[in-house]
């Protein structure tokens, strides 16, 4: 009986040890590499392609998963463009995925993202955001510092001063 125990124990312990290290595999790739995605958009023209490669080398980068429709996200556009001064410095994406163009369009306009540089605003065509970074909710921010190494995520969002904060925190 004694045996019976100590064996009944030891199997036990063993398969915690696997759950445990299955877990750990079962990581979004974003904790697994905290470089940039490698991802393609199409904007809003609908004729240019903008890559991973063409971000701005030693400059912050934001990704911004969004959807048109959604109210938070409209929010989110609004509040970040009203702060948008303090942004020069960083490189905005905002991708989505199931909207139209047309509807990519609007949001844009609504929020007056394209006259600024350091925006740009598409869809993806190969599902490639939601699953690297595990997205549950929209709006879903990630922020990438200059060496475009992954700082933090919000997955829900967060307002802009939470970024400015995290991006330069000497200012506080």
């Amino acid at each position: 009986m004694f045996l019976m125990k100590k064996i009944f124990f030891l199997l036990l312990i063993l398969s915690s040890a696997l759950l445990v290290h299955a877990q750990k595999e079962k990581k979004p790739p974003y904790q697994k590499d905290s470089t940039l995605p490698i991802f393609s958009m199409l904007e809003t023209d609908s004729t240019t392609w903008f890559n991973t490669t063409d971000f701005p080398k030693d400059k912050p980068v934001v990704i911004v998963y969004f959807n048109p429709e959604c109210g938070h996200c409209q929010l989110t556009a609004h509040d970040f463009m009203e702060k948008k001064d303090e942004f020069k410095d960083v490189f905005f994406v905002w991708v989505t995925y199931r909207a139209t163009m047309d509807e990519i369009k609007q949001f844009g306009d609504d929020a007056k993202m394209f006259d600024d540089r350091n925006i740009r605003l598409g869809k993806e065509m190969k599902y490639t955001i939601v699953p690297f970074f595990s997205v549950q909710y929209t709006p879903y921010i990630a922020v990438y510092n200059e060496n475009h190494k992954l700082l933090q995520t919000f997955d829900g969002g967060t307002d802009p001063d939470t970024i400015i904060n995290l991006l330069h925190p000497a200012r506080n």
